[in-house]
Formats: C-alpha cells, sequence, structure tokens
C-alpha cells in the first residue's frame, strides 16, 4: 500500500488529481486543505467516486512554514508520493505574517516547505516521488526582487514568476535528492477553467479530469519513478529553458535560502 499527499486539494485541478490518484489500487491519500468544510466535502466525494475509503485530509496553510512544520512533525507512517499543487493569485498584493508576498510564499516557499519538511519521510519510504504542478505560463522571474518590492505588482506576472520557480527548484531539488531514492519532476497540467484561471483573468477548456491526467500520470506511472529533474506537457518530457539553466536554477535556490525573499 502506498501513501500519497495531495496539496491545494479542493480545487478543480487538485480534487481531479486526488480523484485520479485515489482511484488507483493501492493508494491512500491525504489531502492537505486549508478549509476543513471542503475538505471534508472533498474527502466524501473522492470515497464515493473512487470506492476507497483510504482517504483522509489534513488542515495546513501552506503559506505559513510553522503550520507545514506542524504538519510534517504530526505525519506518522511512511509517505511514498507529494504532489505539490495549492496555488493562489490574489489580484492586489497582500502580505502573510512573515511579511512574504502572499503569491510566492504560497505557490513556491509552499512547495519548497513541503519538499523539505517531508524530506525525511520520503527518503525513509524510498522509492519515493514528488510531483510539482507548474505550469506553461511561466516567465518574468526577478530573483533580486521575489517580493515584488521594487516591481509593481501585478497577480498575472506574479504567477508566472512562481511557475517559472516550480520549474527551476524542481531541478535543484532533483540534484539535491538524487541520492535518497526520492524523484522530484515537475508539469503543465491541463487548461482547467478554475479560481485561479478566472482571477488571471484565463478561461479553459479541458475538464478538470483531462486537466489532472499528467500529474496523476506522473504520481502513479513508472515514468515518475525513472526519470527525476523533468518538465512534461501532455504526459510527455517537454524542453524546459529555465530549468536548462543552471546558474539561474542555484542563484534561485541560493535566494531562496539564505532569505532574500523576506
Amino acid at each position: 500500500m502506498k501513501t500519497a499527499i495531495v496539496t491545494g486539494a479542493t480545487g478543480a485541478i487538485g480534487a481531479a488529481i486526488a480523484a485520479g490518484i485515489a482511484a488507483h489500487p493501492n493508494y491512500r491519500l491525504v489531502l492537505v486543505c486549508r478549509d476543513e468544510l471542503k475538505a471534508r466535502r472533498a474527502v466524501s466525494a473522492i470515497q464515493r467516486d473512487t470506492g476507497n475509503d483510504g482517504v483522509r485530509y489534513e488542515i495546513a496553510n501552506l503559506s505559513q512554514p510553522a503550520e507545514v512544520s506542524a504538519l510534517a512533525n504530526r505525519w506518522e507512517g511512511e509517505l511514498h508520493v507529494l504532489v505539490n499543487n495549492a496555488a493562489t493569485a490574489p489580484s492586489r498584493r497582500l502580505t502573510t505574517a512573515e511579511g512574504l508576498e502572499l503569491q510566492f510564499a504560497t505557490n513556491v516557499m509552499g512547495y519548497v516547505w513541503m519538499m523539505e519538511e517531508f524530506h525525511d519521510v520520503l527518503r525513509s519510504s524510498a522509492p519515493s516521488r514528488i510531483v510539482n504542478v507548474a505550469s506553461y505560463w511561466a516567465g518574468d522571474l526577478d530573483v533580486s526582487d521575489l517580493q515584488f518590492e521594487r516591481r509593481p505588482y501585478d497577480n498575472d506576472q506574479a504567477y508566472r514568476q512562481s511557475k517559472q520557480a516550480n520549474r527551476m527548484l524542481t531541478v535543484a531539488y532533483a540534484k539535491r535528492f538524487a541520492d535518497d531514492g526520492i524523484t522530484v519532476n515537475v508539469c503543465h497540467p491541463g487548461d482547467v477553467r478554475s479560481q485561479l484561471s478566472r482571477d488571471l483573468g484565463f478561461g479553459g477548456h479541458e475538464s478538470p479530469e483531462q486537466g489532472a491526467r499528467t500529474p496523476v500520470w506522473l504520481a502513479t506511472e513508472r515514468v515518475g519513478a525513472e526519470v527525476t529533474g523533468k518538465y512534461f506537457e501532455g504526459m510527455r518530457e517537454a524542453a524546459c529553458r529555465f530549468g536548462s539553466d543552471a546558474a539561474g536554477v542555484e542563484a534561485l535556490y541560493e535566494a531562496v535560502h539564505r532569505g532574500r525573499v523576506s
């Protein structure tokens, strides 16, 4: 029996990813959510639709490092799959209690904190894997202004930056976790109409189930265990100009870990 975590599992794509994993035999699933009522509803729907009663939830705000740490500290048992999917795109610049710009804190640092806090249990459960949900809509990263303290905040630009960062940091962590039996890959999900896409002013032409196909495939099929540090679209490996920028990857990793995001 394998255990998987899906973050942001009450959104359109996150719920479909969670249901897609739960539909596979021999998977237990933990949804990490902010809203308990939505979490309960999501668990009930997945259990009903998949017949998998090994589905539960944990409550944590992934923009808060203390909550991620508390989640990891209370975790019991193995963990074989971590799907980082939680994201937000507020229309105006908001900050967390720690003073971090909210979109970067959630979309980027939430992934970083989850990977780092769950590293030990993923290593002890190996072979294990991490799937980071990013986007082909990526770019505009400025390592000297990750918090939009100098640039005027624009939620689309901030979102693009966060997705570029996801793709680059996937490469950084794939390198650092390579000897631990943990693969780390990143993907663009399908184009799904969701709250996030509405916040960004986009539409969407695919169902949540279609959008979830690539992350579910990486989370459950052999490919996700056989390669690491790769970017995927449409269930195929794709070139990533951001991830291939070795100097840029290391500069971003160092910026994140030297506290220059605060």
